[in-house]
C-alpha cells in the first residue's frame, strides 16, 4: 500500500468520525434528543450467515440515548472518544486499547473518564460499527500480540522511517516476521507458497521451522498463538484472497482449539461485526483429530466437566455442523480424551513434519 492510499485512509476515517460527532451536534441543534443505534451485541443476535458462512449481527438492534442518564454519559464519552481519534489521525500518532484508558483520566471532564478498560474497549468496537471504520485505521492497536509468520513471501511494509522490504524468510531470524497491528499496510510482492499453515502453539511452530517444513513443503507457517489476534486473522485471510493459497488450521485436539479454528474460518461473535474483514470461511481443520489420538495411541489428558460441556455445546454451534465434525466430536466423548499437538513427538520429533502433515496434507488435497 502506498503512503498516498495509506493518508487517504486516514483522512476518510477521521471524517467519518467527524461525521458521527456532527450527526449528534444536528440532532442536539434539532431539538432532538441525541442517539446512537447500535447492533444488540449479545449472543442472542449473533446470526450465521449462510451465504458467506461467518457470523454477523442480526436485526435487534438498542440505543444510546441522551434522555438517560446513563444514556448521555455514554454519548458524551464517545464525543470525547472521537475527539481524541481525530486528533490522532491529524497527527498521525497511534495509541494502544490500554492508552486510551488511562488517557481518559485526564479529560477535563471526569463524567467522560472511563470506569475500566472493558468500558473503553466496548466504545472503540461501537464506534467501529457505526462508523464502518475499524480501529486499526483510527490508529488504535491493542497490546503487544507478538504473532508471526515464517514462509516463502516477500512483502513490502509501510513504517515510520518509510517502506521497508522483506523476505519472511532470508531476512528474518528464527522468529520470523512479526504481523503488524495492521496488515493492510503491507504489499505482497511475490512469494513460492503451496499453502497456508496456522499454527496454535509456539512450540509446535518452532518445531516447523527447525524441521524446514516451511522450506520444503513452500509452506507460510502463521503461529496464531492460542487465540488469534484480529491482525493474525487480517493477514491470513488477505494471503488466502490475494495469494490464492489454501489455508490449513493446525491445533491441539480439544474443544478451546476447535474454537481457535472457527474464528480463523468463521469469525467470532466479539468482532461479528467484522466477520466479512476477517475471516477465510475456506480453512480447514488438519488436527489434532481425535481419530489421530486413536490412530496414533497418542499420550492425553482425560476430558475435564467443562471441556465435556464445550464438545456438547459444539455439536450445537453452526460452525460444526457437518458430518465430520460430528463424528469426531462423538467420538472424543466416547473416548475422553484429549491430546495436545506436541503429543505427536512421541512418535519422534521429526514425525509430524516426516509422516504427519504430509499424510494429511496429501489425503486432504492441498499436496
Amino acid at each position: 500500500m502506498s503512503t498516498d492510499n495509506h493518508t487517504d485512509l486516514d483522512t476518510s476515517a477521521r471524517e467519518r468520525l467527524i461525521d458521527l460527532a456532527a450527526d449528534f451536534y444536528d440532532q442536539f441543534a434539532g431539538g432532538e434528543i441525541p442517539e446512537m443505534q447500535l447492533p444488540t451485541r449479545t449472543k442472542s443476535n449473533i446470526e450465521y450467515d449462510e451465504d458467506s458462512n461467518v457470523w454477523v449481527y442480526g436485526d435487534r438492534t438498542s440505543t444510546r440515548s441522551a434522555n438517560s442518564v446513563r444514556g448521555a454519559r455514554k454519548l458524551l464519552k464517545a464525543i470525547y472518544t472521537i475527539d481524541f481519534l481525530a486528533d490522532q489521525l491529524d497527527e498521525d500518532r497511534s495509541s494502544t486499547l490500554r492508552e486510551l484508558y488511562y488517557l481518559s483520566e485526564s479529560w477535563d471532564n471526569e463524567e467522560a473518564q472511563f470506569s475500566d478498560q472493558d468500558e473503553s474497549n466496548q466504545l472503540v468496537e461501537d464506534l467501529e460499527i457505526v462508523s464502518e471504520v475499524t480501529r486499526e485505521d483510527f490508529h488504535m492497536r491493542p497490546e503487544e500480540s507478538g504473532a508471526t509468520l515464517m514462509g516463502p513471501l516477500h512483502l513490502r511494509e509501510q513504517t515510520r522511517r518509510g517502506e521497508r522490504d522483506i523476505h519472511c524468510q532470508k531476512d528474518v531470524g528464527e522468529g520470523g516476521y512479526q504481523i503488524p497491528n495492521n496488515p493492510d499496510t503491507i504489499e505482497f510482492l511475490d512469494h513460492d507458497a503451496e499453502f497456508i499453515l496456522c499454527v496454535e502453539t509456539g512450540g509446535m511452530r518452532d518445531r516447523l521451522v527447525e524441521n524446514g517444513f516451511d522450506d520444503e513443503y513452500g509452506t507460510i507457517v502463521v503461529h496464531l498463538k492460542g487465540q488469534p489476534a484480529r491482525a493474525t486473522r487480517r493477514i491470513t485471510k488477505r494471503l488466502h484472497d490475494e495469494l490464492d493459497l489454501p489455508v490449513v488450521v493446525f491445533t491441539d485436539g480439544d474443544p478451546w482449539s476447535y474454537r481457535i479454528y472457527g474464528s480463523v474460518a468463521y469469525g467470532s461473535i466479539k468482532s461479528a461485526h467484522l466477520s466479512d474483514y476477517l475471516a477465510t470461511p475456506e480453512a480447514r481443520f488438519i488436527g489434532i483429530q481425535p481419530t489421530d489420538i486413536v490412530e496414533y495411541d497418542l499420550p492425553t489428558d482425560p476430558l475435564g466437566d467443562s471441556d465435556i460441556n464445550a464438545l456438547e455445546s459444539e455439536l450445537t454451534d453452526p460452525r460444526f455442523q457437518t458430518e465430520y465434525w460430528r463424528e469426531q466430536i462423538e467420538l472424543q466423548l466416547d473416548i475422553g480424551k484429549k491430546a495436545e499437538q506436541q503429543a505427536l513427538a512421541s512418535r519422534g520429533l521429526d514425525f509430524v513434519t516426516e509422516t504427519y502433515l504430509p499424510e494429511r496434507l496429501t489425503a486432504m488435497g492441498v499436496l
